[in-house]
């Protein structure tokens, strides 16, 4: 099978939306479902169920590239006396703490998801439900004040909980992203806060998920398969490198609003697509 044009935009076109989609909270494995609905990839299913994964592994490297700073827990300020950096080492801990209940619900579960809850109503039912709890979440928390401004200031119970509000995003079109930043936003963590605080949980999820993903399909690539990931996780960074960089500067001077409108929006117009498909 040879990767032809028509295919390398495709995967083009899905490594700029998993760019998009990965860090603002609107479900980035929501929208390359639905995208597959349109464009769909020249490619066994085992496949495309894993490209979707592992083509996130491109946004990922994206936040350790820009967050290395706070993310890399020794300065090598010469090279046989490095320095720890204790804060971070800290950080990292409370990351393992919050992911701990996502791993084990992932392990359990993540056939049985994958094989009855990968369906357009349950994405739209996902995307709608969520996009009203990031409405009321803001306009319930403007009458709050914050417990937690600093990425540093998050202790281990709060790590745990933000790890459990993470567990529902499982669900697709729940938003990995979207699901800790309410949780996070719940339980009095800033907005800077809590999405520092989701780019270092994505780090170890997201290798997690692709490893898993890449055993369960074999390690086995062909030429073009290899390729396609290859482009994908490329245009992937590349995107993800703005989006991060524009979601920073957003969340600044504004709340996530626009995102739970734009979440009913999405939601309410996959409904009635695949609704009018099925008549």
């Amino acid at each position: 099978m040879e990767l032809n044009i028509i295919e390398i935009l495709k995967v083009i076109i899905l490594g700029i939306v998993e760019g998009i989609t990965e860090w603002l909270p609107i479900s980035s494995t929501g929208h390359m479902l639905l995208i597959d609905e349109f464009l769909q990839l020249n490619m066994s299913e085992a496949f495309k169920e894993m490209f979707f994964i592992v083509i996130q592994l491109g946004a990922i490297l994206a936040v350790v590239v820009l967050f290395w700073n706070k993310m890399f827990p020794f300065e090598l300020k010469d090279r046989t006396k490095p320095i720890i950096k204790k804060d971070i080492f800290s950080i990292w801990f409370k990351v393992v703490v919050a992911c701990i209940p996502g791993a084990v619900i992932t392990i359990l579960f993540d056939d049985y998801i994958e094989a009855h809850l990968h369906s357009p109503v349950v994405i739209a039912a996902a995307l709608i439900f969520y996009g009203i709890a990031f409405i009321l979440v803001e306009s319930w928390n403007k009458r709050r004040r914050v417990h937690i401004r600093k990425l540093s200031d998050i202790t281990y119970t709060t790590a745990l909980m933000i790890g459990l509000f993470q567990v529902l995003s499982i669900i697709p079109g729940t938003s990995r992203s979207g699901a800790t930043i309410i949780g996070a936003l719940l339980i009095g963590v800033s907005r800077v806060a809590a999405a520092e605080f989701t780019f270092f949980l994505a780090v170890p999820v997201m290798f997690g998920l692709s490893a898993i993903k890449m055993v369960k399909f074999g390690l086995a690539f062909t030429g073009v398969e290899a390729l396609t990931l290859v482009i994908g996780m490329v245009v992937a960074f590349a995107v993800s490198v703005i989006v991060i960089k524009f979601l920073m500067s957003y969340i600044k001077r504004h709340d996530f609003k626009v995102f739970g409108w734009y979440r009913i929006v999405l939601g309410i117009i996959v409904l009635l697509y695949f609704g009018i498909k099925a008549l």
